[in-house]
């Protein structure tokens, strides 16, 4: 055996046959020599031995790799966060999608090498090397992600191979732009929280497969916060799913312009979520009315069926906050103006409601029902949805509908418009934005086409123009505090004031397992305002005794979510009031805290006094939401990083910093298992015991007593 590294030419003369001790000795010789030459440069040897080379540059202060058609740009995004995009369109897409524009004097370390090239902002740290592979490392030089590359130029690497198998993954659609795949190498003891919200149990979605898409009672919220410390956002539109499995990471979307994600690193979750939420924006303040007790039902049929409703809270001492005009108040879909058949003076109903402390929240839906009396001018001005073939319909629900397009903003301006008229100018201050995935009677998201694109490209972003709509129209009013309800969200909602439910959902306790992780991921994803249905939306009946266990526990969990709201459509039905407009739909049973008998109603009264208690506290849960992006409820972790039990516990959370909530989600549960934190002090509220943390404990679980402990002396009313 001989071998030799000829500098000049770049080439190792070898004589042997045993080519994997060649190689291995290739590797040795070659990064030898380069860190004589040059410090630690990545390299990558090809079977020809000749150096691949991409094509570095540093260029208005980040870092471009060029090979072939492909343009890679990795960009300092905020405190210790990067930007990567990558493209093989013949200009970068300038789209900020998430992002709430870049961050004024971000700078970044750039150091090109012969064989790599590194960016360092902070905390972060990324390599390309030099065929285009990039790696993500920590300030302790730990990698946190990685791309994940298969192929044989990939040479000096333990994971060359000849599965020829690319990390980004460029696939042309004919006549078109590209179908994209991102690999990644896959941790299988990293855990992965976020996401958005997924009608399933686990909080930690590692192994799971999510669509990249929204649903009735799902939205995709594409940002993982990973106990590795960083956060990942992959900021894209575009319908598609990602795979977090085992062995490897994937993002996939059917049609895009552009690769596009965000990554930084944080020694704590909070650090990450704040940098996240620099990154795309924050809640505004929650203004007083959101901290209460919401009262509503699938639907008041009528002006007077309401106001006797707040009425009868009033004479019986019971404060509420909200009260809810909820769908088909209208004439058609698309009209949106209240039905003067049942809604005969809005402005009394308001004044009235006004005098008693209640505000009131108006549902809008985005469909446009083709009788609508604004059909014909949003459809000649081109503010309406499209669709690439069949019949120009999407929703068959009460009518035959479209959506308006709220990518258009001409669209936006003019439902603005209509909505200010009929309902702002009369003191309607918080809507209920509903249908905001938007629902599809047939989930063919290929077949619709919006003002920023084919829907397989961009819907995803819907929610978040639908909030805008009226974000921007109330804030051009003055109004600064803003929140309007929707039932799903995209990254960056959150800074129009989207406080988000989490859809139409079954009546039973295993449904509210899901609730519990749903919400939890939706915080860490940035929406800190989420709520649910108390009780569930549908499938249960007023007077079933079993359902009352499910009601009563699950209003003890609603007590302690962002914002507190009855709705539901309950049995039994209510007979139809009226044969004309909104009355064609039919209306659920009372829903009302005395409706389910004395007991389930001197419960519910209590947490309801529970709530008003903890307003002041709530005051500075939202306060940090709007500074600093905090989620209102989160995992134990979240608070408690060091304690490794913590990234394990998926039955409790932190509502806020002081108060650790153990909801019952299971039927018939007379004690409950609750672990207590370590690194400080627990009392239990009830019992007022106190215990050190890091230990278990078994508490009782009467119907009345969801399991709450404070930290460290902090006092909580009951």
């Amino acid at each position: 055996m001989c071998y030799d590294w000829n500098v000049k030419t770049e080439r190792i003369i070898i004589s042997f046959r045993d080519t994997g001790t060649i190689f291995k000795k290739a590797r040795k010789i070659v990064m030898a020599e380069q860190n004589k030459q040059e410090g630690k440069p990545t390299g990558d040897f090809r079977s020809d031995n000749k150096f691949l080379l991409g094509f570095f540059e540093e260029k208005d202060g980040a870092l471009h790799y060029r090979y072939d058609a492909e343009r890679v740009i990795v960009e300092p995004w905020g405190a210790n966060s990067l930007r990567v995009r990558a493209s093989k369109m013949p200009e970068m897409p300038e789209e900020l999608w998430a992002l709430d524009g870049k961050p004024e004097d971000d700078h970044a370390g750039i150091t090109i090498h012969e064989f790599s090239a590194e960016i360092v902002n902070g905390k972060i740290k990324a390599v390309i090397n030099n065929i285009g592979k990039l790696t993500f490392y920590n300030q302790k030089g730990e990698v946190l992600l990685e791309e994940y590359v298969r192929n044989r130029e990939d040479m000096f690497a333990d994971t060359c191979s000849s599965l020829e198998v690319e990390a980004r993954e460029f696939k042309p659609i004919i006549g078109g732009d590209y179908a994209l795949t991102m690999r990644f190498e896959s941790n299988p003891d990293e855990k992965l929280y976020g996401m958005g919200q997924y009608q399933q149990k686990f909080l930690n979605v590692k192994g799971a497969e999510l669509e990249l898409a929204h649903r009735n009672s799902q939205a995709s919220v594409p940002f993982a916060l990973s106990s590795l410390g960083y956060g990942f956002l992959w900021n894209n539109p575009a319908i598609g799913r990602v795979s977090f499995n085992k062995n490897i990471t994937t993002w996939q979307v059917a049609s895009t312009k552009k690769l596009d994600y965000w990554i930084t690193a944080g020694d704590t979750p909070s650090e990450i979520e704040e940098a996240y939420a620099d990154a795309t924006g924050k809640v505004p303040m929650m203004p007083e009315y959101g901290m209460g007790f919401w009262q509503c039902k699938l639907r008041y049929q009528t002006q007077e069926e309401l106001l006797e409703v707040a009425r009868e809270y009033k004479r019986r001492g019971i404060p509420v906050d909200v009260i809810v005009v909820d769908f088909f108040h209208w004439p058609k879909q698309g009209d949106w103006r209240f039905d003067p058949t049942y809604w005969p003076d809005p402005d009394a109903m308001i004044a009235e409601l006004k005098e008693m402390g209640i505000e009131l929240m108006v549902s809008i839906w985005p469909m446009v029902d083709y009788k609508s009396e604004n059909f014909e001018e949003m459809k000649a001005k081109g503010l309406l949805t499209r669709v690439e073939k069949g019949v120009r319909i999407d929703n068959t629900y009460m009518g035959n509908t479209i959506q308006y397009d709220p990518t258009n903003p001409e669209a936006r301006e003019y439902v603005w418009k209509k909505a200010k008229k009929n309902y702002y100018d009369k003191g309607v201050k918080i809507f209920w934005l509903d249908e905001a995935e938007p629902e599809y009677t047939v989930y063919d998201f290929e077949n619709y086409r919006y003002h920023l694109g084919p829907n397989v490209q961009i819907g995803n972003v819907y929610p978040v123009m639908y909030a805008k709509t009226f974000f921007d129209g109330m804030r051009e009013e003055g109004q600064e505090k803003v929140v309007n309800l929707l039932r799903c969200a995209w990254a960056g909602s959150q800074k129009y004031g989207a406080l988000v439910w989490s859809g139409d959902i079954h009546s039973t306790f295993e449904s509210l397992q899901n609730q519990f992780a749903a919400g939890l991921n939706m915080g860490l994803s940035g929406i800190t305002w989420w709520t649910t249905d108390i009780g569930g939306f549908f499938g249960a009946n007023i007077y079933d005794e079993d359902y009352h266990e499910v009601f009563v526990r699950w209003f003890e969990y609603g007590t302690f979510c962002p914002v507190m709201r009855l709705h539901g459509y309950r049995m039994p039905y209510q007979p139809q009031y009226g044969t004309t407009g909104g009355a064609e739909c039919v209306s659920g049973a009372p829903n009302e805290i005395w409706s389910y008998g004395d007991e389930v109603y001197e419960i519910c009264k209590k947490y309801i006094e529970i709530r008003e208690a903890m307003r002041p506290y709530i005051r500075t849960l939202m306060e940090a939401a709007h500074e600093k992006g905090t989620p209102v409820m989160r995992p134990l972790f979240y608070d408690f990083p060091e304690d490794k039990v913590c990234w394990e516990n998926e039955t409790e959370y932190m509502f806020g910093p002081d108060v650790l909530v153990a909801p019952v989600m299971e039927r018939g549960q007379e004690t409950k298992e609750v672990y207590l934190p370590t690194g400080a002090k627990w009392t239990n509220v009830w019992t007022t015991e106190t215990f050190e943390g890091g230990q278990t404990v078994t508490v009782k679980t009467p119907l009345e007593q969801i399991p709450l402990f404070t930290k460290d002396g902090f006092t909580l009313e009951v």
